[in-house]
């Protein structure tokens, strides 16, 4: 594996590990946070594809580029509510830990993944393992009734959310395009779900449209388009690989939840701090299990 390939599958670490805490920082509601960030992620999209020079797919396989992208918007729309609800430092590892369980559930059932009883033994307690770290990750020493409502909420929530994001990975297996070739239908159908969820809550709060603060959103939306495009290249064979990219992206929680943090005042005392590192510890480790059995 050379440097080049391990730097581009680093890509993720960053651009997905700011995104939430960017977000989070420009601030509004999810719905002017969906509408820019999709605006962001189409402008970067169309200018790589007009760089590239990459032509433009149809029929079946634009269909299902454009419906993976409808899945990550509408899982992100809910994973912005969850924000609200107990801040991006506790929803990204909670809402990563089900990405990784959906990956791997859909990988055994539906791929043929973890051929033999050994592997599915050792797959299956490392799934234990990822929902342990994730339970670790939003451990609190005092922990109220009302909180204790939020959290159980934003699971809920974000488990939902899981739909759209398996769509989101799994749609492209029914299509003959490449990551690079599916990034601009990924866009344009994740610009669809926002624009449609802003034309419908107009009629019940202020237009998202008319609002600065959906198109200062535009600006984190570079960095999730940045992280989708080096994951998409990093995912390649001849790169990575589709596992070890996988598992180099997962590090973007890591960097998402201590940012949160850092920077956003969602504290922790030192030992909410100690049970946090250990639960992401435990989450990359069983990871890294899941996509190498």
């Amino acid at each position: 594996m050379n440097t080049l390939a391990i730097l581009i599958g680093l890509g993720p670490l960053l651009g997905w590990g700011l995104y939430p805490t960017i977000a989070s920082k420009i601030g509004g509601r999810p719905v002017n946070q969906i509408l820019g960030s999709t605006l962001g992620t189409l402008i970067f999209a169309m200018v790589f594809s007009l760089v590239q020079g990459l032509a433009f797919p149809g029929g079946r396989d634009l269909f299902f580029a454009i419906l993976s992208g409808v899945g990550w918007a509408t899982a992100q729309i809910i994973t912005f509510q969850s924000f609200r609800l107990i801040g991006s430092s506790r929803a990204m590892p909670i809402t990563t830990a089900f990405q990784l369980l959906g990956a791997s559930l859909w990988g055994v059932f539906a791929l043929g993944d973890w051929p033999g009883m050994m592997a599915k033994i050792i797959g299956g307690l490392a799934l234990v393992v990822i929902i342990v770290g994730a339970y670790l990750t939003v451990w609190s020493e005092d922990r109220t009734s009302a909180d204790a409502g939020k959290l159980k909420k934003a699971v809920i929530i974000l488990l939902i959310g899981e739909i759209g994001y398996w769509a989101y990975s799994a749609a492209p297996q029914a299509t003959n395009l490449d990551g690079m070739h599916a990034f601009l239908p990924q866009a344009i159908g994740m610009v669809i779900v926002a624009v449609v969820y802003a034309i419908f809550l107009s009629f019940k709060e202020e237009s998202a449209f008319k609002e600065s603060v959906s198109y200062k959103h535009i600006f984190s939306g570079f960095f999730f388009a940045f992280a989708a495009l080096t994951y998409l290249i990093s995912a390649q064979p001849d790169m990575n690989g589709l596992a070890t990219g996988f598992i180099l992206s997962q590090t973007s929680v890591v960097l998402a939840t201590l940012t949160g943090i850092w920077f956003l005042g969602q504290k922790k005392t030192k030992k909410e701090m100690r049970v946090t590192i250990i639960g992401l510890l435990l989450i990359l480790a069983a990871a890294a299990v899941t996509v190498t059995i």
